[in-house]
């Protein structure tokens, strides 16, 4: 199975390559993908048929107890059977519905693929957050396939409708999800279903959450407007997404958790309610329509809201039905899309009211939709009729439920007859319609899925057999799929439902002005549009409320928020009865006082720079805090971050006014200094609280002899870093690649990875002066500094020299790749301040993002090598080594992946320097203004 969803990747990747070689043509050589699923499928129709399962697990995250669980039972076989199935046939339809050069092309093969992957990932995952993964998936990749035509506004409409409606779903059903499995005791669902939950309200919201998430995805009452928006898709889209695929992921979900769930209270009730009403209002617009796209879309609705019904009934009869129903209207359904999608390519035209003598110009083709239409409308001996009569079979016990499944078919023969009387019918008074003879990769697939729902009829018993392991986890099993069982009641309410619905249709002149006025005052695009404008209209007014452009305002709101929830509760349960000592060294008070008197200082300060170097007080006595505590590798990282923020700092204030405003006035300081001294001291009482709730033993007292058992190396805070704690690293890196990437994209009007800005031509140097920093030449002379410059020229080699010291020595002593990086990069700060950024251009002649996305690559491709190596990511590897003159030595390979932070912390800094500093430099001289009491010279060397 893993292998499958491989293959369905690597196929999603290469596509647009196929497409742009072969064109069209390529979707028939994508095709071979997903049937592989179903070759795959039928070779363990074995072990399905005897009630076994297919299992394969993989280790993925021990910590959490997620692995890649994947398991395949009757319910999932037969999914894969459909998924695959279909999406072969679509593929190859698709290689004539576009036309050569068609826009997109190669995007919506590869999305198609990748979404017949994902969607077999959903049917086959045993873990429901893993499934949850693929559900998100199949999410995203029918948003991009529902929304395939960009230039037309109806395809993006309904495209973010439908991933509003279908992700809001699935988040609630995710709370669901972690409802379930932390109560339950895990995620692996087989072993969820196999013991007995434990009850209580807990129970009941997982329940309902989840059904949100199933219903929602399913087009079910009341999340039933979506999927005939979603109609503006390609037509070889619907009849795989809104046919086969995704609209089943919801009813398949009611299907797998069923056995389990079914009894809990509120699962039949919402089931069965929401499905009857989707079945009847579904199949009452069906027959308002005259689109007959939209016709099959509704109709869809009506048939998704029968499966709910039989699918969540929980009784084995109806299990049995229901995934009858399942495969029947997966073949007539996505057959009929298809044939659609044929008339609207050759004809010209979908729309009932334009189509005439179709029939005889297409015999062929009549004859698919004949048979399709046939199943749908349950006519034996097709499948349909089998799937109609076990539905009405099961519920002969509950005669309201089977009211309205009656009226529900009844509907669902007389919008059947209206399909094919509209598509293929001769209407008095319309010239027939010009029909080219489709071609047979267009007509060929909807056959194929026509004659399978024709043949699998009269196969009923053997169909039975297959299906039968699924409804036995209801309970037994006493009635059987069959052709035919005999004069029963079924079978007379089908012939009551077929006879009603050719009755439906012969009044249907008298009929229509019923049909347009009885329907819902509000349509269900409506009711969405109004919605969504509703959640507009209250964003603007919180937003107008709320965002007043006022940091001061904002932070007073979000240290309210923390005195009053997080202060509260402590207040209200006082956990912090610690055992406190006031000091182990008279030199941490001395430090203490130095910090607060800094911290009230910084608040009266009148100057920005004066409260900005108070604050860097602050922060260089926290690193004398840690250095007095016997920390001096996290001591040497907070006077390093210190220092480069001090820069920063130097960086933003050029353009900031240099005195603080007079406001506010001395009742508001007086209040916002309330605050910020309640703040602190919930945050001390927090601190408090965090350090006497622990009651198991820390993990982090096994470090030390973690670091140098698996990490080779005695500095335990670097080891951690790099080896045992490496994934946290590899997240807070990337996080910094981000943040580097979202801060220059807001300052660069150009891109940041092109060439560097290039330094005028220097003037000649006057007989006998030395130029020390070529790029201060190009700087006016109030702006320069001789000193400073000889200073960067004779120290910046060696802080760089120093930096690569802290690289490689941090594995055994204080340093690493963060410390070293912050050197090396104030290092080019150095090199900035003193010559502008001409001399950063001098000093660093590459692209920031160049940088950055060196060492991100450099770190993950040291994990890649300890996964080859030990079978693990991010696992260090101890090498041997023995050189002349030095001997024997040994090398960690995480000193690759501290090499990735090296680069990753150096090319943060230099694009902050070129974001904040050059880039701001260059935007004042374009415009000419002067710096704050500097003098700006324009490019050249000064006179």
């Amino acid at each position: 199975m893993l292998v499958l969803l491989i293959l369905h990747l690597v196929a999603a990747l290469v596509a647009p390559l196929l497409v742009s070689r072969w064109g069209p043509r390529a979707c028939l050589l994508l095709a071979l993908v997903p049937a592989t699923a179903v070759g795959w499928a039928v070779a363990h129709t074995g072990a399905v048929r005897d009630g076994g399962a297919i299992v394969e697990t993989y280790r993925w995250i021990p910590q959490l107890r997620f692995d890649v669980a994947l398991r395949v039972t009757t319910l999932s076989w037969l999914m894969l059977l459909l998924v695959g199935g279909v999406g072969a046939l679509v593929l190859v339809y698709s290689a004539r519905y576009f036309p050569p050069g068609s826009i997109g092309l190669g995007r919506f093969a590869a999305v198609l693929v990748a979404f017949a992957g994902a969607m077999l990932g959903l049917v086959v995952s045993d873990d429901l957050l893993l499934l949850y993964v693929f559900w998100e998936l199949t999410t995203v990749f029918s948003y991009l396939l529902i929304g395939h035509s960009t230039e037309r506004r109806a395809s993006r409409w309904a495209a973010a409708q439908a991933l509003t409606v279908t992700t809001l779903g699935g988040l609630a059903m995710l709370v669901g999800f972690l409802l379930l499995g932390q109560h339950a005791g895990g995620y692996r669902w087989s072993a969820v279903a196999a013991a007995p939950l434990p009850g209580g309200g807990w129970l009941t919201t997982a329940v309902l959450l989840i059904l949100a998430g199933a219903l929602a995805k399913s087009a079910v009452f009341p999340f039933n407007a979506w999927l005939p928006v979603a109609m503006a898709a390609p037509t070889p889209v619907s009849a795989y997404l809104h046919a086969a695929a995704m609209v089943k992921a919801g009813v398949f979900l009611i299907g797998l958790l069923g056995p389990a769930l079914a009894p809990v209270g509120p699962w039949r009730p919402v089931t069965v309610v929401a499905g009857l009403v989707t079945l009847v209002a579904g199949g009452w617009a069906a027959l308002r329509q005259c689109d007959l796209k939209l016709l099959l879309a509704y109709g869809t609705v009506s048939q998704l809201g029968l499966l709910a019904v039989v699918l969540g009934a929980g009784t084995p009869h109806a299990a049995l039905a229901g995934v009858a129903m399942l495969a029947a209207h997966a073949l007539f359904k996505s057959a009929l899309f298809l044939v659609v999608g044929i008339l609207d390519h050759e004809a010209g035209s979908r729309d009932l009211r334009d189509l005439s003598g179709v029939g005889r110009a297409a015999p062929v083709l009549a004859g698919v939709a004949t048979l399709a239409a046939a199943s749908m409308a349950g006519v034996p001996p097709l499948l349909g009729f089998v799937a109609k009569e076990a539905v009405l079979a099961a519920f002969a016990d509950q005669p309201w439920v089977l009211a309205a499944l009656v009226a529900g078919s009844a509907l669902t023969v007389a919008y059947s007859i209206r399909f094919l009387w509209g598509a293929f019918g001769t209407r008095p008074g319309l010239a027939d319609t010009e029909v080219a003879r489709p071609p047979a990769a267009m007509l060929g697939p909807p056959a194929v899925l026509a004659v399978a729902g024709f043949a699998a009829g009269p196969a009923a018993g053997w169909l039975s057999g297959l299906l039968e392991p699924y409804a036995e986890l209801f309970g037994p099993v006493d009635e059987h799929l069959a052709l035919w069982h005999g004069p029963t009641t079924a079978l007379g309410l089908s012939a009551l439902v077929l006879a009603g619905g050719v009755a439906l249709h012969l009044v249907r002149g008298p009929l229509a002005p019923v049909l347009a006025r009885l329907r819902s005052p509000v349509s269900g695009k409506q009711g969405y549009e109004r919605v969504t404008h509703g959640f507009d209209r209250l964003a603007i007014e919180v937003t107008s409320v709320t965002q007043r452009g006022s940091l001061p305002q904002y932070l007073g709101t979000v240290l309210l928020a923390l005195v009053l929830v997080p202060g509260g509760a402590l207040l209200a349960t006082a956990p912090w009865r610690v055992e406190l000592a006031p000091w182990d060294n008279p030199a941490q008070l001395v430090v203490c006082v130095v910090i607060a008197v800094a911290a009230v200082l910084a608040v009266g300060a009148r100057r920005r720079l004066t409260a900005m170097l108070l604050v860097g007080v602050t922060g260089y006595g926290t690193a004398m805090m840690f250095v007095l505590y016997g920390a001096p590798d996290l001591a040497l990282t907070q006077f390093l971050v210190e220092t480069a923020t001090i820069a920063i700092f130097v960086l933003v204030l050029r353009r900031l006014p240099e005195r603080f405003s007079a406001r506010p006035l001395r009742r508001s300081r007086w209040v916002r200094r309330g605050i910020g001294g309640v703040a602190g001291l919930v945050m001390a009482g927090l601190a408090l609280a965090a350090a006497g709730a622990r009651r198991a033993p820390s993990i982090s007292a096994a470090f030390p002899d973690l670091a140098v058992t698996q990490g080779y190396g005695r500095n335990v805070v670097n080891v951690t870093l790099v080896d045992i704690r490496a994934w946290d690293t590899m997240g807070e890196i990337s996080v910094l690649v981000v943040t580097a990437t979202g801060v220059a994209s807001l300052i660069f009007e150009r891109s940041r990875t092109g060439p560097r800005p290039r330094r005028p031509r220097p003037a000649m140097p006057r007989s006998g002066r030395t130029v020390w920093l070529l790029g201060g030449q190009t700087l006016g002379e109030r702006r320069r500094s001789i000193v400073f410059e000889v200073v960067t020229r004779l120290i910046f080699h060696t802080v760089l020299l120093f930096s690569l010291f802290l690289l490689f020595s941090g594995h055994n002593a204080p340093g690493g790749g963060f410390s070293g990086g912050l050197v090396a990069g104030l290092a080019l700060t150095l090199r900035y301040l003193a010559g502008g950024r001409y001399e950063l251009a001098e000093a660093a002649p590459v692209g920031a993002g160049t940088v950055l996305g060196a060492g991100l690559a450099v770190s993950v491709g040291s994990g890649v090598v300890g996964l080859l190596l030990t079978g693990e990511v991010l696992q260090s590897v101890k090498v041997d080594l023995w050189l002349p003159l030095i001997g024997h030595f040994y090398l960690v390979t995480s000193i690759f992946f501290d090499v990735g932070v090296y680069l990753v912390v150096v090319g943060l800094v230099l694009d902050i320097l070129r974001s904040l500093g050059a880039e701001v430099d260059r935007h004042v001289e374009a415009a000419g203004e002067p710096g704050r009491g500097l003098t700006v010279q324009r490019e050249g060397p000064p006179s």
